[in-house]
């Protein structure tokens, strides 16, 4: 298992998850719109019904990841 963490690839996509974890945590509002020129850009358009409940679930779901991250390395570090 600890093959899995030793790949260059693996520690990318957790040192970016947690990147981004942060980027949602502390900067909410630059996340959702980030999203909205995204969904512009293949031809949706979306509109947030509740700006501040939508930069709080932001801000959870970057917490969340955040958190989620080393606890998924954690347990891909414990042997089974």
């Amino acid at each position: 298992m600890i093959g899995i963490l030793s790949c260059p690839f693996s520690i990318l996509i957790y040192l970016s998850s947690i990147a981004v974890g942060l980027a949602m945590f502390f900067k909410p509002a630059t996340v959702i719109e980030f999203q909205r020129r995204f969904y512009k850009m293949i031809n949706w358009h979306i509109e947030p019904i509740s700006m501040p409940k939508e930069i709080r679930n932001t801000k959870l779901m970057g917490l969340f990841l955040v958190l989620a991250t080393p606890l998924a390395i954690i347990y891909l570090l414990i042997p089974r």
